[in-house]
């Protein structure tokens, strides 16, 4: 399974505890609220709250707290502080990292990202230094039961997507970010079990790391990062072997 796909997984499985699990309902909302304030409170018309909207059903936040936020980000001076910010830098090996935020002060959030990058072996870099690595990429994990590399092919032709990737636990198939709404209506049309989606950066290469230290210290990066309230999302170009994985995060 590819680095970025690895993380995901990763995070699902840590957010099954309850206060982790509350910190990233907070965040999802957090999303929710912002999209509502920059686009409007109708999904259909706003297709950063729809992916907002999509993003907190498959992490199973309830129907009622999301519309609730609707509600109350529709109402005048609420949630309009907060400012979208990305930063990029290097984790240990050299990898490449880019960090998703969402923050009601750009001040304190790059203090904290930089001090996290350098406790654990990283530095934050200047816009622009890791981005190129990267792509962003529409993403739907699809339930493997009953699908096979032909019937997974003719969904990505018919709803127009890009490409698709069989890994371990999942199909993963790709889009234009611009084509994201048209995809994931089409699946929910053919019924498709859609396990998570997501507009997410794919990188085009990958740092193989082979060394359990650096394995470690990569995972204790990407793990404090995550922690950070203000952070949305953290990408990295890294690749290791599921027993490798297994061990520094398991």
């Amino acid at each position: 399974m590819s680095g970025h796909n690895k993380w995901a997984n990763i995070r699902i499985r840590k957010s099954a505890q309850d206060a982790r699990r509350g910190k990233l309902f907070s965040k999802l909302i957090r999303e929710v609220t912002v999209a509502v304030k920059e686009g409007g409170p109708e999904p259909e018309n706003n297709a950063a709250l729809k992916l907002a909207i999509s993003k907190a059903r498959d992490a199973n936040v309830p129907r009622d707290t999301i519309d609730k936020a609707i509600a109350r980000a529709s109402g005048e001076g609420v949630g309009s502080a907060f400012e979208r910010v990305t930063y990029e830098g290097y984790g240990p090996q050299g990898i490449a990292v880019m960090v998703d935020v969402l923050t009601d002060n750009r001040n304190r959030a790059v203090s904290e990202v930089r001090k996290t990058f350098a406790r654990h072996g990283g530095n934050l870099g200047e816009n622009g230094c890791v981005s190129w690595l990267f792509k962003r990429k529409g993403q739907f994990a699809i339930a493997k039961e009953g699908l096979d590399d032909d019937d997974v092919l003719e969904l990505v032709i018919d709803s127009g997507a890009e490409d698709f990737k069989e890994e371990d636990d999942a199909y993963y198939i790709y889009t234009d970010p611009g084509d994201f709404g048209k995809v994931r209506d089409f699946l929910e049309a053919r019924r498709v079990h859609v396990l998570s989606s997501t507009v997410t950066m794919i990188p085009d290469t990958v740092v193989k790391v082979t060394d359990q230290s650096t394995a470690e210290k990569l995972m204790r990066l990407l793990s404090a990062l995550d922690e950070n309230d203000d952070v949305q999302q953290v990408y990295a170009n890294w690749e290791m072997s599921d027993r490798l994985l297994e061990k520094v995060a398991g």
